[in-house]
């Protein structure tokens, strides 16, 4: 008598507490997924795309499954009825007009896509080819953040490119683009286990930090320098009222600009004495102070807060998906006039949580966070977001030109997701020797991104004229700037 097989159970693995916070902190206000966007001098097909993502996305085992969250616990469970078909979309956008008329088209299509939540049924990616875009065309990925953060997720879309038009053997992105960093790493993350557990001790509170002393000073003594900096976190103050901030809607609204010179940038950070990092973050805070007062906003002595995901392992390491980065805050001095002053500004305050372990404690508090009831983590949320109104993201992208399918990649940008009430994302990506500069904004807060994005080139101008005069006066204001700009050209 013959015997029928069981029906075969799909593989199922428990998600990390990390990943699993990233996918409970979904909001209708705030779909939790990274927004990528890759645009190509020469057409691609659908079935080269297609192709591509057959072999080298679904490479990681990860993607063909999907996501299940139970009181219990949330799961990674393999997708029985995968199908490509339903990942990989042709798009069109509607009309074909002058260059700058299609950028327009071609925001609001990514700014549909920002702002409408994934398939929970199904593995939770999407990429979305537009045939005709420019010369040739252009991609838009959609992928959850609870697979991974914006470090690793940057590496995947690498993996699907190369770095000729016709691929040779053994040629390895990672080896002409991965610097090796696992020392910085090690120090920042040392003491995880414990940052770990002192998180968990908050939040199994229920976050009374703020209203219960003796907590306080069981952190204080059983983690030492660590509950300082889990207590100077919390401590910090609310973030000021500004246009910036108030009730989120449904509607997303992304907009990139024009890419700057990464030697010129390097330049003015030999100039100031700083990093790249620290003078890309001052660009930006001077184009939302230039936005900010067009729009009546008095920013005498106001300073904003942005989230700053900092890496917590090495990057060769990152191609094992996950999320593994703390967050720290980094103050946006908005309210200075003086170009350089802001640099200065940020580039102390940067210095000051490259020495703290406040990533770190963030890791913690997100591991903890992902296993807290439904109540403690909305707590938790909602307390977090208060102190920033911005999260802002730089990743270092490879310097060389990239191919895809063997189409040549012109540009790259990307958008992490806001958590809570934070409602602005700043994103940053260097790209074959050019600074990419993107912003998403919730419709509601900020409409028109373009009128912020269109300042940072202007904001960079400033700053390169300024620290490449060589004996730039500290007490020139922005207005000075610009005439000095003026006058030059």
């Amino acid at each position: 008598m013959a015997t029928t097989k069981a029906p075969r159970k799909p593989r199922k693995e428990p998600m990390s507490r990390v990943d699993t916070a990233w996918l409970r902190m979904e909001r209708p206000t705030n779909p939790m997924m990274i927004t990528g966007v890759m645009m190509f001098d020469e057409p691609m097909s659908i079935q080269r795309l297609r192709e591509v993502i057959m072999k080298r996305f679904l490479a990681y085992p990860r993607f063909r499954q999907k996501a299940v969250d139970t009181p219990a616990g949330a799961s990674w469970v393999e997708d029985e009825n995968f199908d490509i078909d339903l990942h990989v979309r042709l798009t069109a956008l509607p009309g074909r007009a002058d260059r700058k008329s299609e950028k327009k088209a071609f925001e609001r299509f990514v700014s549909q896509l920002a702002s409408s939540p994934l398939d929970k049924s199904k593995p939770l990616w999407q990429f979305h080819l537009i045939e005709k875009y420019g010369t040739g065309s252009a991609v838009v990925a959609r992928i959850h953040h609870c697979y991974a953060d914006g470090m690793a997720l940057v590496q995947v879309m690498l993996s699907m490119t190369d770095t000729a038009r016709k691929p040779v053997k053994d040629s390895d992105l990672r080896a002409a683009w991965l610097k090796s960093d696992g020392a910085n790493v090690e120090r920042r993350i040392g003491a995880i286990g414990r940052y770990m557990k002192i998180g968990g001790k908050v939040l199994d509170k229920g976050m009374d930090l703020y209203h219960h002393p003796s907590l306080a000073k069981v952190l204080a003594k059983e983690g030492g320098e660590i509950g300082r900096e889990l207590l100077a976190a919390l401590a910090l103050p609310d973030e000021p009222p500004t246009l910036l901030r108030g009730a989120l809607g449904v509607s997303k609204r992304v907009a990139w600009a024009e890419p700057l010179d990464l030697d010129e940038v390097k330049a003015v950070g030999r100039a100031c004495d700083c990093t790249v990092n620290d003078v890309l973050m001052a660009t930006a805070a001077g184009a939302l102070r230039s936005y900010m007062l067009e729009r009546g906003e008095c920013l005498e002595g106001v300073t904003l807060r942005a989230t700053v995901p900092v890496n917590l392992r090495p990057l060769e390491h990152a191609k094992k998906l996950g999320n593994h980065f703390g967050l720290v805050f980094l103050e946006l001095p908005v309210g200075e006039d003086n170009p350089i002053r802001r640099v200065e500004r940020v580039a102390r305050c940067m210095t000051d949580l490259k020495n703290s372990r406040q990533a770190v404690v963030t890791f913690g508090l997100l591991a903890a966070l992902g296993m807290a009831p439904a109540a403690v983590q909305g707590m938790a949320l909602d307390l977090f977001s208060r102190k920033a109104t911005a999260v802002a993201t730089n990743v270092p992208g490879p310097h060389q030109q990239l191919y895809m399918g063997g189409s040549a990649m012109r540009e790259m940008m990307f958008w992490v997701p806001q958590t809570g009430s934070v409602g602005i994302g700043i994103s940053i990506l260097s790209y074959n020797n050019k600074v990419h500069f993107g912003l998403i904004s919730d419709a509601k807060l900020v409409p028109d991104p373009d009128a912020v994005i269109k300042r940072f080139g202007p904001e960079f101008e400033k700053l390169l004229y300024l620290a490449l005069m060589g004996d730039w006066d500290h007490s020139l204001d922005a207005a000075a700037a610009e005439k000095l700009m003026a006058s030059a050209n």
